[in-house]
């Protein structure tokens, strides 16, 4: 057996009998007269278990005991005490012992206890390695999933994570996009220095370069001093360009340049700066398309698409809500200061047949806004916001005539999904399951547009 048990005891001949007994067994054990040299052994290498007797002189076994859980909590310590001593036990036990023998000490009973207490403390490391695990699989930097569809980008991650590769990160907007990166981020060796973000949709053209490259001071109207630009913050860390599709061809000239040759020059400057960062975008765009339609350089989107990432939307991952909304629920108790327990059944039902247009970004708005309104323990069905709570998919069956046209049939399916998502088009594609475009010209061919704004 490979358990290193201590027993602590200042009189000599009940710690060797101790030590005698348990080596029997089979066991590894060290005796020890001073309590303070069980600290320093604690701080060096590994225990499994501490048998420490209550009175001893300088640091008794309470305060051992408060000690050796504030350096290593999962420790199991038994306590050994006297007949005149057992309050001091049961103080011993509220503080955080495993459990206490009386003295004189009955062999078999300390067997079987240290037993317990050994696999005891196995099932605890045990836990913390599978959560360990579960935490670097299923929830990098707060991701949650456990669908196929997420594993997989958690294995990409994994993968990924100590290279230097661009990495261009697709999907829906409110799918996470963001989150992704940061765990790229946290798992590299770039961990230790930033992760910069820039959301370049939300910024001008002449804004955006200067936000990038920086620029000098009087390089323009109210460039009053020199300002570093993101790439040269992110030095030796990650720069994230969130919605990269919005950059204007003419930056994204300069952009291919510094993930060419990690070099640039500041807006109205000559000085070549060098750096060392490593590059994140994502999109939510169909950068194919805009390449075929000439507003995306396909020299830079082959340069940022080295390594590509797909984040599903929500409506295909259905089954990870249960564990989103009890994260948020935590989340937002925390940080709103309420006590909601769960949610009802009713409402996760609710939940399971809406499909998120909005993804986890409207997800967690949802339950956040519930939280804070809720006067329950539970959030129920009638706290969910009105689309949510309304929406139904028709189940009922649709009637035909015999000798209607085709083109009659689907005519009424379209009008008929079109007001169950009342007009929103991009989601009746998705239930018709054909592209927006195909849609959008039925519903011109059909005189739909009223239904279908």
């Amino acid at each position: 057996m490979s358990e290193h048990i201590l027993v602590v005891d200042d009189e000599e001949s009940s710690r060797e009998a101790i030590t005698r007994a348990l080596e029997r067994s089979g066991y590894q054990v060290q005796g020890v007269s001073d309590p303070y040299h069980v600290l320093r052994i604690l701080k060096e290498e590994p225990v499994s278990l501490i048998i420490t007797d209550l009175k001893m002189p300088g640091l008794n076994g309470l305060e051992l005991l408060r000690q050796t859980k504030e350096i290593n909590p999962d420790i199991s310590v038994i306590v050994l005490t006297g007949y005149g001593t057992i309050e001091s036990a049961v103080e011993a036990m509220k503080i955080g012992a495993y459990d206490y023998l009386c003295k004189p000490i009955n062999i078999n009973e300390m067997r079987v206890v240290v037993s317990k207490a050994l696999e005891r403390q196995k099932l605890v490391l045990e836990n913390k390695a599978l959560q360990q695990r579960l935490d670097e699989k299923y929830a990098f930097s707060k991701i949650i999933g456990t669908t196929e569809g997420m594993k997989k980008i958690f294995n990409q991650i994994q993968l990924i994570a100590p290279s230097r590769a661009t990495v261009l990160i697709t999907g829906e907007s409110g799918t996470g996009k963001e989150l992704i990166a940061e765990a790229i981020h946290q798992l590299s060796p770039r961990r230790d220095s930033s992760l910069i973000k820039l959301h370049c949709a939300a910024l001008a053209p002449g804004v955006l370069e200067s936000e990038l490259f920086g620029h000098e001071k009087g390089s323009f109207t109210g460039a009053l001093q020199r300002k570093p630009g993101r790439f040269e913050i992110a030095d030796r860390g990650t720069l994230f360009l969130d919605e990269v599709s919005a950059i204007p061809l003419i930056i994204q000239v300069k952009l291919l340049r510094v993930l060419q040759e990690q070099e640039f020059e500041r807006v109205g400057g000559n000085e070549t700066i060098k750096v060392d960062v490593r590059l994140i975008a994502a999109t939510n765009r169909d950068l194919t398309k805009m390449v075929a339609d000439g507003n995306f350089r396909e020299d830079l989107y082959y340069r940022l698409k080295v390594i590509t990432i797909n984040v599903p939307p929500l409506r295909e991952r259905m089954e990870d809500i249960p564990f989103l909304v009890n994260s948020f629920i935590k989340e937002f108790n925390d940080l709103h200061n309420k006590n909601v327990e769960g949610i009802t059944k009713e409402t996760l039902k609710l939940m399971l047949s809406y499909p998120w247009p909005g993804n986890i970004r409207e997800l967690k708005n949802c339950i956040e806004s519930m939280v804070v309104m809720s006067r329950k323990s539970v959030l129920e069905a009638e706290e969910l916001p009105p689309e949510i709570r309304n929406y139904k998919i028709a189940e009922e069956k649709l009637e035909i005539e015999l000798g209607t046209s085709m083109a009659e049939i689907e005519k009424r399916v379209i009008k008929e999904i079109l007001e169950k998502v009342e007009g929103k088009r991009k989601e009746a594609a998705r239930m018709l399951q054909i592209p927006l475009r195909t849609l959008q010209r039925k519903i011109k061919q059909f005189g739909l547009r009223e239904v279908g704004r």
